[in-house]
């Protein structure tokens, strides 16, 4: 097939994939030290970028007593909740606190500004013995484009390629960073607050739509729709998965590096193009020499040199191959 459309999973794959905690806001009347370290006792076994940067956050403050959790459940796509000195609070995506019930209050407007400010944005919340939510603190991270990534986009645009990125982010940061990275929300090549396992049906949307997907991905979350899609691209990661990335995609690149996937596609089509040659010439030799063969007008041994030369130029012209070098 023919490639027409490239998403791209944004967490890992776009990003560096290593978020830091940049703010954090508690409540009127809620210690901010105590709200950081009831979350990092949260995330202490999560190995989500998210948590990690909570923890570190959290490790990073002095004389501060670290806590500890029980009971904890992560709920995929959303956060996780658990016991923390006998409260039971859940720490996860504004969307997550929505579909609780769990209101922001006076913490509203400030989620607003941060996620208007490109951040991705978490919440701490009480729930209380009536099951209703008390609103604790916010979390805000950010996150940084890979070296290269806006040039990998650039490049990809000028081959008149469609652009996607899909990500689990609020529409605020993933806009945001999409902008920071030459993509256009405004022409629909943002696909924001996509849950992890929805990423295969917007692939399949697209396909839907008439076109030729690949998908880049690097993590275990994007590994259904790096089958879904009509080429599966899996970026290598520090960050864990991108085993499980590699079984499932057609075509792994080595290095983290978004430009390789223009040079991925563009060796492909290098290939495809020897592979048709090579077909052509192979057919050529063989429709041209076997009527003469048979007619009695070739000399054995001159069919015989024909031959080699047939195998020896398609050899020849495979191995041209080795002059190709992807771009800096």
């Amino acid at each position: 097939c023919r490639i027409d459309t490239v998403a791209f999973d944004k967490t890992g794959t776009l990003t560096l994939g290593e978020p830091t905690l940049s703010a954090w806001v508690a409540a009127p009347g809620v210690d901010e030290a105590g709200a950081l370290q009831a979350a990092a006792a949260l995330q202490r076994q999560s190995a989500h970028p998210l948590a990690r940067a909570v923890v570190l956050a959290a490790e990073a403050v002095p004389e501060a007593q670290a806590l500890t959790a029980q009971e904890v459940q992560s709920v995929p796509g959303r956060g996780s909740h658990g016991l923390v000195q006998q409260a039971h609070l859940h720490l996860g995506s504004l969307r997550w606190m929505e579909e609780l019930g769990a209101g922001l209050g006076e913490l509203g407007a400030r989620a607003e500004a941060l996620q208007a400010e490109g951040a991705t944005v978490s919440a701490l919340a009480l729930q209380l013995p009536d099951g209703r939510f008390a609103p604790l603190a916010l979390f805000a991270f950010a996150d940084l484009p890979k070296p290269g990534a806006q040039i990998a986009v650039a490049r990809l645009r000028a081959r008149g390629l469609r652009l996607s990125m899909i990500s689990g982010d609020n529409r605020g940061a993933a806009e945001a960073m999409a902008r920071r990275l030459g993509l256009n929300p405004d022409a629909g090549e943002v696909l924001a607050e996509v849950l992890p396992g929805d990423k295969a049906a917007r692939i399949v949307a697209l396909k839907q739509g008439g076109h030729q997907v690949a998908m880049v991905g690097d993590g275990v979350n994007d590994a259904p729709a790096l089958a879904a899609a009509d080429v599966g691209i899996a970026m290598a990661s520090t960050r864990g998965g991108s085993d499980v990335a590699m079984h499932a995609a057609g075509i792994t690149l080595m290095r983290g590096d978004p430009r390789l996937v223009a040079a991925a596609l563009d060796i492909s089509r290098r290939t495809v193009s020897k592979i048709r040659q090579n077909l052509f010439w192979a057919f050529a030799y063989n429709v041209a020499g076997i009527p003469l063969a048979a007619l009695g007008y070739l000399d054995p041994v001159f069919a015989g040199a024909a031959m080699a030369l047939s195998s020896v130029s398609v050899v020849g012209n495979a191995l041209l191959l080795k002059r190709w070098q992807p771009e800096a």
